[in-house]
């Protein structure tokens, strides 16, 4: 039975950590990535007893995909310039820092809440 606690967070972590990037990408891929998380999330809750890591594993998921925001602009804030011996790219990048902050409290809180309800259940 604790797998199967396990299992269930981490399928509501990509679940949420698919949602905020639908959102983030709405202009681009955040549609079908959307559409794939609703699916995704109505056979979850379909399953008996899911819904009781829900919110944590969503919070948990959030979160892992704003440490990867902040991984990627981890050259922020600013121009940030590679140089190969044939061309020279720049790329705009914003501070990783409110991105990482917000992402490790989400990450973490969601972990903590997690841990605290199967402590409780036994």
């Amino acid at each position: 039975m604790p797998r199967t606690r396990y299992a269930t967070f981490a399928a509501w972590m990509a679940i949420g950590a698919g949602a905020c990037l639908a959102l983030l990408t709405v202009l681009t891929i955040g549609l079908p990535v959307l559409v794939v998380v609703l699916i995704a999330g109505t056979l979850l809750i379909r399953r008996a007893g899911s819904m009781e890591h829900g919110v944590t594993g969503l919070m948990s998921g959030v979160g892992l995909l704003l440490v990867l925001i902040a991984y990627l602009n981890r050259h922020g804030p600013g121009e940030y310039c590679q140089t190969t011996a044939t061309e020279q790219h720049c790329t705009s990048e914003w501070s990783p820092w409110p991105w990482l902050i917000v992402g490790v409290v989400l990450v973490a809180g969601g972990a903590l809440l997690f841990r605290e309800a199967v402590r409780d259940r036994g």
